[in-house]
């Protein structure tokens, strides 16, 4: 008998993954194209940052810094800004050197 209550238990569960996974939805247009618009700046802000802590110019930290604050203000404008996500660092934080 236990054995026909396990059974029952793994069909319900099969069953409510099935279904929610229906009601997932799928993504608008808008949703995506922000989301690739997001993916674009943080991998350039990635990209800025590396370069930061490899720039020995002055001119060139200026271009830099200012190209960085630059992606950090779009990214607050889509809500993603570095102060909502751990994975954003600023360039002068002690966890990168």
């Amino acid at each position: 008998m236990a054995r026909g209550w396990e059974s029952k238990s793994v069909e319900s569960q099969i069953e409510e993954a099935r279904q929610s996974t229906e009601r997932r939805e799928t993504p608008t247009r808008e949703e995506i194209e922000r989301r690739a618009r997001r993916d674009e700046l943080e991998l350039s802000r990635r990209r800025i940052v590396r370069e930061l802590s490899e720039a020995t110019s002055p001119l060139r930290r200026a271009a830099l810094e200012h190209a960085l604050a630059h992606l950090d203000g779009e990214l607050e404008k889509m809500g993603a800004g570095p102060e909502r996500d751990p994975a954003h660092r600023s360039w002068d934080d002690p966890g990168l050197t």
